[in-house]
Parts: C-alpha cells; structure tokens; sequence
C-alpha cells in the first residue's frame, strides 16, 4: 500500500509538472513568439521596419528581466511577401519551432494564408501589419489588430477628397489579390455611401513593377484622383511615370505603403502625395509613445513602420503582464479582450465584440521629402 501511495504521488506530480508546461512556446525561462514576414523582394522595407521596432522594445523589456520572469525571444522568418512561404513558414513556427503566438506578420494574402493554419492550432495571431476587413470581420476567437481598418483609412481619404476639394472621379490602382481586393472595398464602401462610383480600375501583379498597362488605363480615364494600394516600390514607379505622362490626379495610398520606404524611391515626384497613416507621427515627442519609442530605438529607423511595429511590441508585452505567471494562450487572448489603455498618442481598446485595438487615421502629405501631418486637403 505504501508502495502504491509513493506512485500514485509521484505520478500526480509528474502529471502536473506536465500541465504546467504544456503550452507550447513557454519555458521557465522564455516566452517564444514567431514571426513571418517580408526581409527579402519589393516590400522587404516593410517586414524589416515592423521587426526593427518590435525588437526595440523586446530588448528594452528583456533587459529589465522580461515579462514575470522571462524572457520574450522573437523567432522570426522570411516569407518574401509570397503566401505560399508564408504558409510553409506558418507551419514550420506552430508545429516545429512550437511558439507561443504568431506576431507582427506583413500583409493581407499572407495573413490569408496564415490565419486558418493558426485558427486550426489554436495560437494566437497577433497585430498583422494590414488593414483587411476579413481580419477584423467576424471577429475571429484568435485574431487581434492593433492597426485601424483600410475602411477607416479609405473613409478619410474619401472624406477629404469630396469634401475639401470637390473630386467626383476616383480612379483605384491596386495590386491584383487580397490586399488590392481590401482597399477596393473600403473605395467602394465610402464612394456608395456618398452615391459615387470608381471612374476606373487599374491593377498590377504582387511582387512586380509591371504597371505600365495600368498607367494607360488611368491616363485614358483622366480622373481627378488616384488612390493607390500597393507597396512602395511599385507605387513610386507609378507615380514617376504617371506625373511624366501628365497626368495632373491627385496621388493618396493608405499606410501600408511604407511612408520612409515610398518617399526615398519617389524622390521629388512624390511631392504632394497624400498617405493615410494609423500611428502618430514618429517625428513627435510631444506624444509619451513616441518619444518612449525615440529612446528605445535610438540609432535605428524612426518612421511609422517602425514605430508600428513597436507599439505591438508594447501592447503584446502589457497583455503577457496580464495573463500572469502561468500565460496560456486562452489567459493572453482573455487579456486582450480586457485591455483598454492609453499609450500617450494612441488609445488601445479590445472587448470579445472588437479585436481591433485603434481606429484612429492621421492624415500626412509629402511635402520637402517629408511626411507633414495636415488636418485638411
């Protein structure tokens, strides 16, 4: 009976030891968040400034000891802006790498491709750099977005247009997939609200610079603006050819162009190009978040990507405090969902209903090579 006794207890023991480190991606000494993103081909500015400015403040909170105890160590893997290697990069983190949750991902077809493989894992996928809708609508259990909507950024945009400058002739050119399609329904969204229709559709390939066919088609239309969404690089492209052919629109593109990456590769024909943005100028200390980032990110890139990719970092860290000593994946998405906080520039409010933390639009023109904020068109 003794015997029996000893084994029984040595067995409830080994037991709970194993429950308590049954979460993937937790260790007595680290937390391990996966990351799959654009560090190589047309976008890879993206992908590198959103993993510069996370690292900033990881460092900075792991220097100071980590989150109750550990350590956040931030694997993180190049998937070229490709769905495809996205998925095979999604994967490889959730079943060999074992992570905690997926964080700061670049792009709407790749977060396409990633999210049933974390919804089906059961893990977290945490502040996509995108605007998609599908993202935000239905709520998904697993799902959270820092960011505001490409809805809220194309309302802005179209606000502005009609109201302070009188357009009726909005022409879309769009990179041909998921991230083309959800810029499309935020025009379309705002445009029908207003009894108004795009004038013409122009698209070009995902990882290509082929908008030659797309410039024609635009030209011919002669519309008044042009709302862009895409990258940089064929963004600048566009816009250089377009003002060498005459044509006289209006430039706008939402945030996920890359605002520091798009003005180096325009050049002076980026002047008076309208961008939509979801953070706070990066340049303004006067607000606490940035200037807390400024310090953190001393020496590195200060732009708004970077700055995006910090503030997940803060609000990620601030939900792991709240899930406690003990984190499992349904205590950080319960944290998330409890979370209402002011970062001093940005306000962040989740609730089970709303896993999109900001629905704030800054609205900057390029001006002297720089993004100035302006509140008028």
């Amino acid at each position: 009976m003794k015997a029996i006794l000893e084994f029984a207890a040595i067995l409830c023991v080994s037991v709970l030891c194993s429950v308590a480190h049954a979460e993937d991606g937790i260790s007595k000494d680290e937390i391990h968040i996966g990351m799959a993103n654009a560090l190589s081909g047309p976008a890879k500015g993206l992908g590198e400034d959103v993993k510069a400015g996370a690292v900033a403040y990881f460092n900075k909170v792991n220097a100071a000891g980590g989150v109750n105890g550990r350590k956040i160590k931030l694997v993180s893997v190049d998937d070229g802006y490709e769905p495809a290697k996205t998925a095979e990069a999604t994967r490889a983190l959730i079943e060999q790498e074992k992570v905690f949750a997926l964080f700061g991902y670049v792009g709407t077809p790749t977060s396409s491709a990633a999210v049933p493989l974390a919804a089906k894992a059961g893990i977290p996928y945490l502040f996509p750099f995108t605007g998609a809708e599908f993202l935000r609508n239905p709520v998904s259990k697993w799902v959270f977005n820092v960011r505001a909507s490409y809805f809220d950024e194309t309302e802005a945009m179209v606000e502005h247009l009609t109201k302070d400058l009188g357009v009726k002739k909005i022409a879309l050119f769009i990179q041909d997939d998921a991230f083309g399609e959800a810029g499309k329904a935020g025009i379309n969204k705002a445009l029908s609200k207003r009894d108004m229709s795009v004038a013409v559709e122009a698209r070009f390939k995902r990882n290509t610079l082929e908008i030659d066919d797309g410039l024609a088609a635009i030209k011919a239309a002669a519309p008044q603006a042009v709302v862009m969404v895409g990258p940089y690089k064929p963004l600048a492209l566009f816009i250089k050819k377009a003002k060498a052919a005459g044509i006289s629109a209006k430039f706008l593109t939402v945030s996920f162009v890359g605002t520091s990456d798009l003005i180096s590769e325009v050049g002076a024909d980026g002047e008076g190009v309208y961008i939509s943005q979801v953070m706070p100028s990066p340049d303004d200390a006067s607000f606490p978040l940035v200037k807390q980032f400024q310090a953190d990110n001393k020496g590195g890139e200060i732009n708004y990507t970077t700055l995006e990719g910090y503030t997940d970092a803060v609000v990620l860290v601030e939900a792991l405090k709240k899930a406690g000593a003990s984190p499992t994946r349904e205590g950080l998405a319960a944290a998330l969902e409890g979370m209402s906080t002011d970062l001093g520039g940005l306000k962040i409010a989740f609730s089970a209903s709303k896993h999109q933390g900001s629905s704030q639009v800054f609205l900057t023109q390029i001006k002297g090579g720089k993004a100035v904020l302006i509140t008028k068109f």
